[in-house]
């Protein structure tokens, strides 16, 4: 099938994409909502926001079109329905199904699969309630490159553990998790996580330059 992806940009709408490759689909578009202008993070239920400026090379890297469309409402509006209108979506190919990474939450499933049935979409979350230990290691040996952006969970520390790799944060997170028991995957919001590269991305990675 030809898939429009939704994408953070983190680990887990990427590796989603992924899994749609291995299965046989074709992903011909990427799909992104953002915050307003100058907001550089914003809490939702629905969309990872923090590193959103970094979309637009992962959709270079992917040699795909990408569509974008700003953020309404906040976090609280948590019965607007997600199916407004993208300017310029006369795509060349005919969309027949959805890649959305969440994990376990019941609202951004619920949201997506609302939307999609009204367009006669097929819904594609091949991560959907996986175990999160085993789903991490997938991740890691799949050779998708992530790093941490945010963290938000207790026993992680910004100075510390912002710009490891998931390769460098397993051991910490399997660690936390028996001991306070966060989410391995950060689908609590612990953590959120930037892609540099997996196997998706067609000439180049995503090389950030700190200042």
């Amino acid at each position: 099938m030809h898939v429009v992806a939704l994408i953070s940009g983190g680990k887990d709408s990427t590796y989603n994409m992924i899994q749609c490759v291995r299965h046989g689909h074709e992903i011909v578009a990427l799909a992104n909502l953002h915050p307003k202008k100058d907001i550089d993070e914003l809490d939702s239920y629905m969309y990872q926001s923090v590193g959103h400026e970094i979309i637009d090379l992962f959709a270079k890297a992917m040699e795909l079109p990408l569509y974008r469309a700003e953020i309404k409402g906040d976090a609280q509006t948590t019965n607007k329905e997600y199916d407004q209108p993208v300017h310029g979506d006369e795509e060349k190919h005919t969309i027949e199904a959805v890649s959305v990474g969440a994990i376990f939450s019941e609202y951004q499933n619920n949201r997506v699969a609302n939307v999609c049935q009204r367009l006669n979409l097929q819904v594609l979350a091949y991560i959907w309630q996986r175990d999160q230990h085993e789903l991490l290691n997938e991740i890691i040996d799949s050779n998708l490159e992530a790093i941490i952006i945010k963290t938000a969970a207790l026993g992680l520390q910004p100075k510390e553990h912002l710009g490891k790799t998931l390769v460098e944060m397993r051991p910490i997170l399997f660690k936390l998790a028996e001991k306070y028991g966060i989410n391995v995957c950060g689908e609590g919001g612990e953590f959120e996580t930037l892609t540099l590269d997996c196997s998706l991305f067609k000439h180049q990675r995503i090389v950030l330059i700190h200042s």
